[in-house]
């Protein structure tokens, strides 16, 4: 039964729609109309600015991190840490608050790892910046970490890690199905950040001055 109420608060907890509530809060604007429509960090940052991105960058991985917490709240084995972290993720993905839409997944499974391995996420969250920084894509970052992670897991000999690893990785990648129809055509959009982004703005500064000749 405590198995049970831990799930239950897990997909609760995951299910807080962070980014809907700072835009109709602060901004009187729903993140749904806006941008690519994604009620997470990526779309939160490019509609909401970056103190509002962060913010919801925060708490989109705490819920992950007090989701998976709840069995060791409850007095479970901590094993099942990432059992229930998983039903913090689908509360994130089908939030109930939302009419079952929500993010694609990324801030609220590192969420998980964050309780489960703290220095696992730090890798993972710096392989993510790296890839980000030069790529100016946060798809790109997302969907490059989690494989490589849920790979690195099979050399881990934590079959459990392993398993949950694989799950979100179909997760995030099925959430991304939009993101890479448009990495396939070149057409994914950047974030106001790192290198490519600035190369893309200084062709653009260039083509200008060109048309303005």
């Amino acid at each position: 039964m405590k198995l049970f109420y831990c799930v239950i608060l897990a997909y609760l907890i995951g299910s807080f729609p962070t980014a809907y509530i700072v835009g109709k809060v602060f901004f009187h604007k729903n993140i749904f109309d806006y941008g690519s429509g994604n009620v997470g960090t990526t779309n939160a940052y490019r509609v909401f600015g970056p103190v509002a991105g962060t913010v919801v960058l925060v708490v989109d991985i705490l819920k992950g991190t007090l989701g998976a917490l709840m069995p060791v709240f409850f007095g479970l084995d901590h094993r099942w840490m990432l059992f229930v972290g998983v039903f913090a993720v689908l509360g994130h993905v089908f939030s109930i608050f939302l009419k079952f839409r929500g993010g694609k997944a990324v801030a609220t499974s590192a969420g998980i790892l964050l309780a489960y391995s703290p220095s696992l996420f730090a890798i993972c969250f710096a392989c993510l910046a790296i890839i980000v920084y030069v790529t100016s894509m946060v798809s790109v970052g997302s969907l490059v970490t989690i494989l490589v992670f849920a790979i690195s897991t099979l050399f881990m000999h934590d079959w459990i890690l392993t398993a949950i690893a694989f799950v979100i990785l179909i997760i995030i990648y099925v959430r991304h199905i939009p993101n890479i129809k448009r990495l396939l055509k070149g057409k994914e959009n950047l974030v106001p950040i790192g290198l490519a982004y600035k190369r893309q703005q200084k062709r653009k500064e260039e083509e200008q001055q060109k048309s303005n000749h």
